[in-house]
């Protein structure tokens, strides 16, 4: 058992410390606090790899716009248009389904307006005006789908540029451990810095660049699945329309014949 004494000393030792330890913990520097980036800083601290992101950006969000007003069924099929087209060649009103053609341009326009091209001289050959629908529906087809490609591009583009600053940041860190060593790790910061927000850029351009291509790509297969089918009624009205004036024509030929002979 203790003693009233020592009790008394440890009780003194331990009043005298207090004081200490207060003032040994008001001395410690306190930890600096992490301070928000702005973009602007992030940019800076991003380095040369930003500008070419930003242009990615740039052209991701006017391309997504862009397809989003022109892929539509309204925009590229327009159906009132093929109604009258089609009204037209079921009477063969070729030279008005022509002017119709010019007038008001459109991917089904475009197209049926290939194939009247082979009319020549009044004369109507079905399999040569197929032909000629056909070979302008790949043309046409692979122009509308250029602006889908390019956001394509865009989304595989950004990562890499982001990839890029990440290797140029670390160059530069490791350069700066082989001047400063390991004993000054702010001489790393900023390096490091850059190969991660390069990083997280280019994945946050490329994710949303990524969706995007792939909605306007499977509603641009739905529209092309539409429009060949819509050029296929088109003809096939065409088709049994010129048919049935060929056999009248004959008919009346016969007609005449007989009448003459």
């Amino acid at each position: 058992m203790k003693s009233p004494r020592t009790a008394t000393l440890l009780a003194l030792a331990i009043l005298l410390l207090l004081p200490a330890l207060a003032f040994a913990q008001a001395a410690a520097p306190t930890p600096p606090q992490a301070k928000e980036m702005t973009i602007m800083e992030m940019i800076k601290v991003g380095g040369w790899t930003m500008w070419f992101l930003g242009i990615c950006s740039i052209a991701t969000l006017a391309l997504t716009i862009y397809n989003g007003i022109m892929v539509r069924a309204s925009k590229m099929l327009n159906p009132a248009t093929v109604a009258e087209l089609t009204d037209k060649l079921s009477n063969l009103d070729i030279d008005g389904a022509k002017a119709l053609c010019e007038a008001k341009p459109s991917l089904v326009t475009n197209i049926v307006k290939a194939g009247l091209a082979r009319i020549e001289h009044g004369e109507v050959r079905l399999d040569s005006i197929e032909k000629g629908m056909e070979e302008a529906s790949v043309e046409e087809i692979g122009a509308a789908l250029v602006p889908i490609n390019y956001i394509s591009a865009a989304a595989v583009t950004a990562p890499m540029f982001g990839l890029l600053g990440t290797v140029s940041g670390m160059i530069s860190a490791f350069r700066a451990m082989a001047v400063g060593g390991m004993g000054r790790p702010e001489l790393l910061a900023d390096n490091i810095s850059e190969a991660l927000i390069t990083t997280a850029t280019g994945l946050i351009i490329g994710i949303p660049a990524m969706v995007s291509y792939l909605y306007f790509k499977n509603k641009f297969t739905s529209i092309i699945a539409s429009l060949n089918r819509t050029l296929g009624n088109i003809f096939e009205k065409f088709k049994i329309a010129a048919k049935r004036a060929q056999k009248a024509a004959a008919a009346a030929a016969v007609a005449a014949a007989q009448q003459q002979g």
